[in-house]
């Protein structure tokens, strides 16, 4: 059978306000418990060293604006560090799932002490447990709440910023009093606000290109860098501003940070308004444990992909997404509610993941020679790389619960890739076997087929349906050539690849197909190929084929799953060229 395989590539369709919403999502919400953690650990000094976070925050987000434009295919710290070696790749990979994992657990934990529920450890867990569940049906939703939350957060925080101004605050606020080395393990204790800036570059791959950029040359620095500096300068400004507020709040409140900026609320306007803050903050940081979690599987799905874990790593449940992966994104979280309860503890955890991951970044891509940067641009990434390395040693010495958590993540996912490639090199020394993943060759260009007389069908099918026998009907009827559809739909928020051979259940259909059509003397090309949405591929395959009809099949699935996933034949014909009919067989 001569199948046409095609690799799924994810649509370039998100603006740059769209990402600095995104972005706003998980780094926006740092404000929520740095500011409590800050007044926590320093007292009236915190205004200092939140100045200084201001300060850092700034320095790592302009190094992002650089990676972001030499990596507009997704600029994250795994695909920064693969162009070294691929076990580092991995190493700063499993660094960032354990941010994620933290990030998940602390944000759904403050989420409910914002709503003031009471027992946030327990609510937190359950909470997560329940989007792992909506998880379950893909992450269409993943990224909706926070574009909406966006500019209600930034309202509310600035009506918290202006009210203590207009209420004039006695600041009690001084300089740290510690040594410098004191000093210095408190300011890396504090370093939770850059965690989230890794999401902008691992997004550089569906950005919309900008005007000079070409298929062969993609590029999207000007909506990167619109996206990071829109983001960068709410997050320093007001982060900034709310510490120097935060020294005029009694200092009976700093024993209990939890939910700072609603008991900030509360004190400098309105117990109401600490109500509108505490639900405002609250629903964006559930927005980020979603986040987080689609992030997890992401990542996890895209090293199975690329031979760096076992292929269980990459099935798939009946919707499409990576079950294993998915486990791990939503018990990994619980554990530590579970293992590390309260702010503190998780507070603790927190840092050493996301630093470790920025430091690897920024230390592969400055030192990547292939890269057209400056050197002044290498130079000053290389300076803020050796900073970000000497917080990372910091936080590892004087916390070594958080160094053992680290280790223990990169040490199990160390052992499971070793012990994979090791089998794999093993089974390979003994004869030729396929490897664990290919990516299919490039799309084929598409010229004049025989059998074309009547034009061209495409169907697109996952078995031999009601709608494929009514395409093979039609396409014997007005001698037109099938073109026979296989779609894998793969749910991650990642660039997906595929091949036939690793697909049984698709070459089954799809040899089934040619045997029916060749009985029938069917022209008929069967096409297979993976996509993270199917109807984004049925428009672009029957556009690019010149398809005069599509045929699809009506949907058997029930409402909440068409609300969790989205109509497939309602969003193909939204998007199908008006010249192209569309054929839907009940």
């Amino acid at each position: 059978m001569s199948e046409m395989v095609i690799h799924g590539s994810r649509p370039r369709n998100v603006g740059w306000l769209r990402a600095a919403a995104l972005l706003y999502g998980d780094w926006g919400t740092s404000k929520a418990y740095v500011i409590g953690l800050a007044v926590l650990l320093a007292g009236y000094a915190a205004p200092a060293y939140l100045a200084a976070i201001a300060g850092l925050t700034f320095l790592v987000g302009c190094n992002y604006v650089w990676v972001c434009r030499y990596f507009p295919e997704g600029g994250g710290v795994y695909h920064a560090a693969r162009t070294h070696s691929a076990r580092l790749a991995v190493v700063g990979a499993l660094l960032l799932l354990a941010d994620y994992a933290v990030t998940a657990s602390m944000s759904c934990y403050e989420a409910f002490n914002y709503f003031g529920t009471g027992d946030a450890t327990r609510w937190a867990i359950l909470a997560i447990f329940a989007l792992g569940v909506l998880n379950y049906f893909g992450p269409r939703l993943s990224s909706g709440l926070a574009v909406y939350l966006a500019v209600p957060m930034v309202l509310v925080v600035l009506g918290l910023v202006a009210g203590g101004l207009w209420n004039q605050p006695v600041l009690h606020w001084h300089w740290p009093t510690e040594g410098l080395g004191h000093s210095w393990q408190l300011f890396a204790g504090m370093v939770l606000a850059l965690s989230g800036v890794e999401a902008v570059a691992n997004t550089t791959g569906v950005m919309k290109p900008d005007p000079e950029s070409s298929p062969e040359k993609p590029s999207v620095r000007r909506n990167a860098r619109r996206a990071i500096w829109l983001v960068m300068a709410e997050v320093c400004l007001l982060t900034a501003a709310l510490g120097i507020l935060a020294a005029g709040m009694p200092e009976e409140s700093f024993s209990k940070p939890e939910s700072f900026l609603r008991k900030m609320a509360e004190y400098y306007v309105h117990p109401s308004y600490g109500l509108a803050v505490g639900v405002v903050v609250g629903l964006l940081l559930l927005s980020a444990v979603n986040t987080a979690i689609v992030a997890t599987v992401a990542i996890l799905y895209s090293m199975a992909q690329d031979g760096e874990l076992p292929p269980v790593f990459r099935m798939l449940n009946r919707q499409g997404v990576p079950w294993v992966p998915l486990i791990v994104s939503v018990g990994l979280p619980i554990l530590i509610l579970d293992l590390a309860p309260g702010f503190e503890a998780l507070a603790s955890l927190y840092a050493i993941g996301v630093v470790g991951a920025i430091t690897l970044n920024l230390a592969s891509t400055s030192t990547d020679k292939t890269l057209p940067m400056a050197m002044w641009q290498r130079g000053v990434m290389i300076g803020t790389a050796v900073l970000m390395g000497a917080i990372w040693v910091t936080i590892a010495v004087t916390k070594v619960h958080a160094l053992m958590f680290a280790l223990t993540v990169c040490g199990v996912g160390l052992f499971v890739r070793e012990t994979y490639r090791a089998k794999l090199k093993e089974e390979t020394a003994k004869g030729p076997v396929p490897v664990a993943v290919t990516t299919g060759p490039a799309t084929p260009v598409f010229g004049e087929e025989e059998g074309e007389e009547g034009g061209r069908i495409l169907v697109a099918a996952r078995g031999l349906t009601p709608s494929a026998k009514f395409a093979l009907e039609e396409a014997k009827l007005r001698s037109s050539r099938l073109y026979f559809l296989y779609i894998r739909e793969v749910q991650v928020a990642t660039e997906v690849s595929g091949r036939l051979q690793d697909d049984p259940v698709a070459e089954k259909v799809l040899t089934e197909a040619a045997r029916i059509a060749k009985d029938s003397k069917v022209a008929m090309t069967p096409v297979y190929c993976t996509a993270n949405k199917a109807s984004d591929m049925i428009v672009e395959l029957a556009a690019t084929l010149g398809a005069d009809v599509v045929v699809l099949g009506g949907t058997r699935r029930g409402l909440l799953i068409n609300l969790l996933r989205g109509d497939t034949v309602r969003e193909v014909s939204a998007h199908l060229p008006e010249e192209i009919k569309l054929v839907v067989v009940g």
